[in-house]
């Protein structure tokens, strides 16, 4: 048996990634491969047991559920919508520039509203027509709101960040801001890369304007004005656990700030029942069908990830593939970036293939000489930017539906920018 268990591994890791990209669900593929290599390295309590014990991560539960609840009120409310309108109104008259800027904008919006086909939809609504107007392309104009859509990895209700929380003993916002500034300008080269493709493909010029002005000013009517204490709503959590979670706590008066995220999620949803005036009961069933919601499609996947690296380990390819790495390290950077990139683009999701490698590989990160949050989360920001450039990611369809272009027309622009973004994480980000 134990000389049969390499090529177990080979085929289950095979059979996993032509399921994925062939779009088979992915936890029923992740669950179903893990426990076949179980079964048939004779260890199937191992997958059964791995199954169980990642239904109840407390610290991943109250940390995804509770951010997920809160975005889901803030999409009843509206008060994202609110948030959107407000930021991006006054850049109309940015003409080209607006390229760039909507990446930008729309990268930190998507920490506020971390699910990235949701926040599509909710900036691409309002900015796409303004890029439009702006003399822009169609495809650019959608492809740069697909290009900022991982900037929900600085999330506080990001799965990869609660993971990292437990290996490291940090809280989430500490490794939050561990990795933002990688983050952040692995965000800044996809804007800028992208603005140059713009350049080279002519996708800025005055036919590009005309025929979609009368598609803007339809937009334009359909909301009638910011409310700025709406547009406040989605941002509140975030200050509340920046300044808990930084020196600017020690500020007098603000100790109360020192909470844990499903508490400032809490209090988000709360001041949105405040200003809104909309029925507690409405906003308390929202909250609960995000937790729900967040429950079965988010930490599904964790669950399902475990009992895939519980096979494989039951193959011995996990603890062969970390004794490889302990004495080839220069592999682990670009095993972390280059494999979630690749399976990010080619599944249309970074998660899967970033939680397996966190799962399996990343609580060994000291032993490799790397940190666990500079491991992990490169892994988890290359998978995202694998995902932005994937023409088949249900983000990269909202943006191209809303735009009304092609896919593929999309992301031919925004890879250049991601493939930059990963090179950096690989050579800057992972560090000893």
């Amino acid at each position: 048996m134990d000389e049969l268990k390499p090529f177990v591994a080979v085929i289950g890791i095979l059979a996993t990634i032509y399921l994925l990209i062939k779009k088979y669900e992915t936890r029923t593929v992740l669950i179903g491969i893990g426990l076949l290599m179980s079964v048939v390295t004779l260890n199937p309590m191992g997958a059964l047991d791995a199954f169980a014990k990642s239904m109840t991560s407390s610290g991943l539960i109250m940390a995804i559920c509770s951010s997920m609840g809160f975005a889901y009120v803030m999409k009843y409310t509206q008060c994202d919508t609110h948030l959107v309108h407000l930021l991006t109104k006054p850049l109309s008259g940015l003409k080209f520039f607006l390229i760039p800027i909507a990446t930008i904008l729309t990268f930190f919006i998507n920490i506020a509203i971390p699910s990235a086909a949701g926040c599509a939809a909710a900036v691409g609504a309002t900015l796409i027509p303004v890029l439009k107007s702006a003399n822009i392309r169609p495809a650019t104009a959608g492809a740069a709101i697909l290009a900022g859509t991982f900037g929900s990895m600085m999330s506080p209700g990001s799965s990869h960040s609660a993971m990292l929380s437990e290996m490291s003993n940090l809280t989430i916002t500490e490794v939050n801001l561990a990795h933002a500034p990688y983050t952040t300008i692995a965000g800044a080269i996809g804007a800028i890369a992208l603005t140059v493709m713009a350049i080279i493909l002519k996708d800025y010029g005055e036919e590009h304007r005309k025929a979609y002005l009368a598609e803007h000013q339809n937009a334009e009517t359909k909301f009638s004005g910011v409310n700025p204490l709406y547009a406040l709503a989605p941002l509140l959590p975030l200050i509340i656990l920046v300044i808990g979670g930084t020196e600017l706590q020690k500020a007098p008066g603000l100790e109360w700030a020192q909470m844990g995220v499903p508490q400032a999620m809490l209090i988000g949803a709360i001041y949105a029942i405040i200003v809104t005036r909309i029925s507690p009961v409405k906003i308390t069933e929202e909250f609960f069908n995000g937790m729900g919601n967040s429950y079965a499609n988010v930490l599904g996947i964790i669950i399902a990830a475990s009992v895939f690296v519980s096979g494989l380990k039951a193959t011995g390819a996990v603890d062969s593939a970390i004794e490889f790495l302990k004495h080839s390290n220069e592999f682990v950077r670009w095993g972390a970036t280059i494999g979630p990139f690749l399976m990010g683009i080619v599944t249309g999701s970074g998660d899967a293939a970033a939680i397996a490698f966190n799962t399996a590989v990343t609580p060994h990160a000291m032993e490799l000489g790397y940190t666990h949050v500079n491991l992990g989360m490169a892994a988890a920001i290359a998978g995202a930017i694998g995902r932005t450039m994937s023409p088949i990611a249900g983000v990269t369809i909202v943006c191209a539906g809303l735009a009304m272009v092609s896919p593929v027309e999309m992301v031919k622009r925004t890879a250049p920018g991601m493939i930059l973004a990963t090179l950096f994480l690989a050579n800057v980000a992972i560090k000893k």
